[in-house]
Order: structure tokens, then sequence, then C-alpha cells
């Protein structure tokens, strides 16, 4: 007697079903894809039950005519496709001509439908088992699938289905999904004959705003960047906006959603060195290219696809949107301070920081000719927040410790940064603030603010040694001081590196430091790589190694703690190849250490060359960490919060 049998089309379907029929959401998903591909002008939903009970999907799409209304619910039968190259080709949402016999078979399924242009409409129906003939039936034109009692007929799987809290949530969940790929199609979703969701017809920015929220649209960053036949447009999140879940990460291919592991790690890598903690970027972005470049048939969820050239559109995505990210802060919205970095307002702020756009959009201004130097306190602290450690301010001109440096920003320097350092010198002679002429002392003599207005202003002092206060034309900046330097430092060492042209400073007298047996072992090891860096290490003795050189941008820094932090950075990522690949977490911990610490004492004139500076530099809303360099407080604001003119 033969063991192998043949199953029957009943138990197939079944089968299949435990593939494309996960849940109620992914049932509701087939049959939006299915609407989505009649060309409707609305689609509206009808759940019951969390969709358990009922999951009913109208559209006024084009109909499906009576003849092919008995293939509707029979597998592999479908009208978006007829040959492998049809396959290849494929820009429909739907093609497998499997998910409506699935779902038929575990469930009970109605299809009511009147085609454009016919005069009748009919229904078909199929109860866990083989469709039933047509009937006609009362409906205008367009499809309703009605699919009721969700495993009916399969106890042990229905078992599987969770509360009906959350089987509504991850239906709501794919009903946002594709709603917002769609915005010229009208959505409406109903539980339990209740409205929870209606998106009238509209543009990308409207739909966008009622989905993912007005903070994360106004805030966001637009996209829209042809290369060939590639095409990514959409909203990519300000790196502020950023989200402790990947909940309001949307990206489409070719109108798909897709969840791709070769596009995810782009992404993620273009908000790499903006993005605080695990922190995740909330993003809407649609990519267009040719179908023949892309395999969709992977999955019968169709969630996952193959590139034909993976690495082309790896760096596509990547450099697309560090283009889009790297905005300087006159080209940005300025940060909220009445908002939490998810996005929702901070009850202790709550009315204050209301959103203010640049009114000097057009402003331009020219990037200092050289680096902001500073002497670091001694301090390793990468917060720069140690209480204990606590400078005098006393500052010491820079040629006055370190031969002449090789970098060409500080061969140009100004007059600005030249008086700079006289002025601090200065300083130490003459009162906390300078006396303006015929006033009193404690008086700053500050530029009127309204007339040229830089972004971020003109400083007025300092706050405990960490933040600067500035006022603006629109009131005042708040600015992280340690975090906008880090910021700064940071892009100059990347810009350096990647011309291959880490400008180096080498030392008058080499800086000896202590040093363990893996340390001298990882400096012999790792010796062009630190070349690399633009550092000149040797040994000194059995258990000492002296600095000798270090790059130009950080020679004013803590250099005992830097080359300690290198050579512990090096040891973690191993040999030269990964170091190539890490190089710029590296950068990131080196500008740290190099960067104004906490309670070092600023001139104006210092703090005014750290506005420019951030001014200059891309990405400098966010420190290498993510946290957030700087916010605006509107003159509104602050009315607000002294109840001005009420």
């Amino acid at each position: 007697m033969s063991r192998i049998q043949l199953l029957d089309d009943r138990l197939i379907s079944q089968i299949a079903a435990g593939e494309v029929v996960e849940r109620p959401a992914s049932v509701l998903k087939e049959l939006l894809e299915n609407s989505l591909d009649a060309a409707p002008q609305a689609i509206s939903v009808n759940l019951l039950a969390g969709g358990v009970k009922l999951i009913r999907v109208n559209d006024d799409g084009i109909g499906i005519a009576a003849d092919d209304l008995p293939l509707a619910l029979a597998r592999h039968a479908t009208s978006k496709i007829r040959s492998l190259a049809d396959l290849e080709s494929v820009m429909t949402m739907g093609f497998r001509g499997e998910a409506l016999a699935s779902i038929a078979s575990v469930a009970r399924v109605s299809v009511a439908t009147q085609a454009r242009d016919a005069q009748r409409a009919f229904r078909i129906r199929a109860d866990g088992g083989a469709p039933e003939p047509i009937e006609p039936v009362a409906h205008a034109q367009g499809t309703t699938v009605e699919v009721a009692d969700l495993y009916f007929n399969t106890p042990a799987r229905r078992k599987f289905l969770r509360s009906e809290a959350t089987e509504y949530a991850h239906c709501l969940e794919v009903f946002q999904r594709i709603a917002l790929a769609k915005p010229a199609i009208a959505f409406s979703l109903k539980h339990n004959d209740r409205v929870t969701a209606h998106y009238p017809r509209g543009d990308v920015t409207s739909r966008a705003a009622a989905i993912l929220g007005a903070a994360f649209v106004t805030n966001a960053r637009p996209v829209d960047v042809h290369a060939d036949t590639l095409h990514l447009y959409g909203l990519a999140g300000s790196p502020a906006d950023a989200r402790a879940t990947r909940g309001a990460q949307y990206f489409y291919l070719n109108g798909r959603f897709i969840r791709d592991k070769v596009v995810s790690h782009a992404i993620r890598g273009a908000y790499s060195d903006q993005l605080h903690g695990d922190r995740q970027p909330a993003y809407f972005l649609q990519l267009t290219l040719d179908p023949g470049a892309v395999d969709v048939n992977v999955h019968p969820a169709k969630t996952e696809v193959r590139f034909r050239e993976s690495r082309a559109i790896h760096q596509f995505v990547l450099h697309v949107l560090q283009q889009t990210l790297a905005g300087r802060v006159g080209d940005l919205p300025r940060p909220r301070a009445d908002l939490n970095p998810d996005g929702t307002l901070n009850p202790a702020l709550r009315g204050v920081g209301q959103f203010a756009t640049d009114t000097q959009a057009g402003l331009a201004w020219a990037p200092p000719q050289s680096v902001w130097l500073s002497d670091s306190g001694a301090s390793g602290n990468a917060g720069g927040r140690d209480p204990a450690h606590r400078e005098s301010g006393a500052g010491v001109p820079y040629t006055a410790v370190h031969a002449q440096s090789s970098t060409p920003g500080v061969e140009q320097s100004s007059a600005r940064y030249l008086a700079m350092f006289d002025q601090r010198r200065a300083s130490m002679l003459a009162p906390a603030h300078p006396t303006t002429a015929g006033g009193s002392a404690g008086a700053i003599d500050l530029p009127d603010a309204g007339a040229g207005d830089a972004p971020l202003g003109h400083a007025l002092g300092q706050l405990h040694g960490i933040y600067i206060l500035a006022q603006n034309s629109a009131g005042l900046v708040l600015i992280d001081m340690h975090a906008a330097h880090e910021r700064i430092v940071y892009e100059r060492l990347k810009q350096a590196l990647d011309r291959g042209a880490m400008a180096r400073q080498q030392l008058l007298i080499p800086v000896v430091l202590h040093a363990e047996p893996i340390d001298l072992a990882t400096l012999e090891d790792a010796g062009d790589a630190l070349a690399q860096l633009g550092f000149s290490m040797s040994a000194a003795g059995p258990a000492s190694i002296a600095v000798r050189e270090v790059p130009a941008l950080l020679s004013n820094g803590d250099l005992p703690a830097l080359a300690r932090a290198v050579l512990s950075d090096i040891r973690a990522v191993g040999a030269t190849q990964a170091l190539a690949l890490r190089q710029h977490e590296l950068l990131s911990g080196m500008a740290c250490h190099g960067a104004v610490r906490a309670h070092r004492q600023l001139t104006l004139a210092e703090m005014n060359g750290l506005l420019r500076d951030m001014e200059a530099t891309e990405r400098a809303g966010q420190c290498n960490h993510g946290r957030p360099t700087w916010y605006q407080l509107s003159l509104t604001d602050l009315d607000r919060l002294f109840m001005r003119g009420r």
C-alpha cells in the first residue's frame, strides 16, 4: 500500500493559510491590497471583536465581472499575471492568487461585487469549503468582501489568537500602514460599529500628519531624490523626534510596505551619529525602481524582498539620507523646548517653546577659517557634568604650549580668534563682565540682536558653566556648549579622515603616560591605524607610552585621557579591517574627549565663536551621541511664562 498520498484541495488551502492567514491583521492586509489593485477612490473597513468575528472591506473600484467571480475564491487564480515575465515585473499589490482561497478555507467568506459598466451585481459565498453558486445581490459599483468567524473550523489555530484589544491593535497598524502610502484614496475604519479612524483624500503631508502626528511632519526633513531609475521620496524624521520603538518606521518599495535588512541598515547608518542610545528614527519613505530589479516573490506575506543590486540600493538610500540630515542650523526648524524626544509635550513646559520657523531662511554666513580651540580640563567625563571637575578659567595661548600646527584652518586664523585669547588673558585682571562705555561694571556690550541676526543670535553669558544663553530675533536660545563643540570637532575630524589628510600636531614635550602590557601590545599591533587617525605613539619604557603627535583638532584636549581612550577603542574594535568599518565611532570618542568641558568659563568672544561655528557645521542640532545641542524659546513663550498681556 502506497504511503504517499495526494492531499485534497481543502487541506492544501488550510496548510497555505498557515502562511498567509496568521491573524485577523494578515487577513485585513490581503483584502486591502486587493482593493488597492481595483483603483478605488475610497475604502472602508468594518471590524467586530478585533476582526475575529468580522472583517468587512468595501471599495468603489472597478469590481469583478460575473464570469470571473467563481474563480475569485479558487487557488492560484489571478488577474494580475499571465507568465513568468509578468511575475518578474509585477507592480500590483497582489499576484499570487492564493490569499482569498486560503482565507475561505478557515473562515466564512462572502464576496459581493458590481463591475464597472455592469447592470447587475452578484455575490459568491464559501463556508470553509468549496464556493457556492453565485447569486444576484443589490450592490453599488465596487466590491465588498466579508470574512466572518475566522478559524471557526480549526479551533486549535483560534486558541493562538490574543485578546480583542491586541488583535484590533494589529489591524489598526496594518490599516494605517496602507493608508499612509495612498493619500489620494480616502480610508475609514470602524471597530464594533464605532468610527476609530477616518482619513479623507489629501496629500502626503496631511496623511502623514494624521497618522504620524503634526510634530513629526513639522520637524521632518523632506526627501525627493532621483538617480537613474531610482527615486527616493517622503519624510525623514528629525533625530530629535526619535522614538523608543520602531513603530514609526514606514518604508515602501513601489508602493508596497516592506521590512528589508539592507534598507534598514542603510537608514540606521544615516542616523547613526545623531541618535541617543537605543532610540529609533521615525520616517516615512518611498522608493520606486524598475520592478525587474527586485524580487517580491520571496515570502507569501510579501513584506520581504530581494534586490538584484543590494549594494547599490544600500549606498543610494544611505547617501541620500545622510545629505538630507546634514542640514545646518539656519536651514532647519528650531527645536521646541516643550517637546520630549518622542514628540509628546513635556508637562513641565506645557505651552512653552511653540515651534518657530526661521524667518530669515535666506540668511547666509561665511564659515570660520579656523577651528574653535579650547584647553579642555583633566576630567575624562564624556558628559562633561562632573561637579568635582572645575577649571580655573585661565586660558593659555595656543602657541605657548604646542609647535606650529599643520592644520590649514589654524594657519589661516582670523583676527577674531587671535583677539579671543588676548581677551581671555585680560579677563583674569578684569571684572567678570566687561564694562560698556559710560556704563556700570557688569553691563554687557552686545550687538543689536535684531540687526543682521544670525540663526543662533549673540551670547549673553553662561549658566552654571554648562549652558550658553544667547539672544536672537525670535527670543532666547539655550546651548549645551560641550555637546555643540563635540559635534563641531567630530564633523571636522570626519572631513579630515575622508580626505586622508588628518592634520597632526607635534608636541614640543611628549606626553608620557603609564601603560599596561595590553596597551603596549595594542600600540605595536595598531600602529598604522593610529597613524591614520593622526596619532604618533611609541613605547617609552616597559610600562609607559610617549605621545608625540595628536590630531591638530584635538591638541588642546586632555591628551593622556584621549590616548588611553583611543587605545581602548582600537583594542575593542580589533583588527585594522574592523577599524575601517568603525572609524566614525572612534572619531566620536575622540571628539568627545577633545571638546570643551563643563564648568569651563568662556568669554563672550569664545561663546559667539562657538555659535558661529555651530551655524557653519552640518548636523549641529545633535551631538555625536544624539543629545540635542540647542533649544529656542520665543518671546511669546517667555511672555506666557510670566503672564504678560493677560
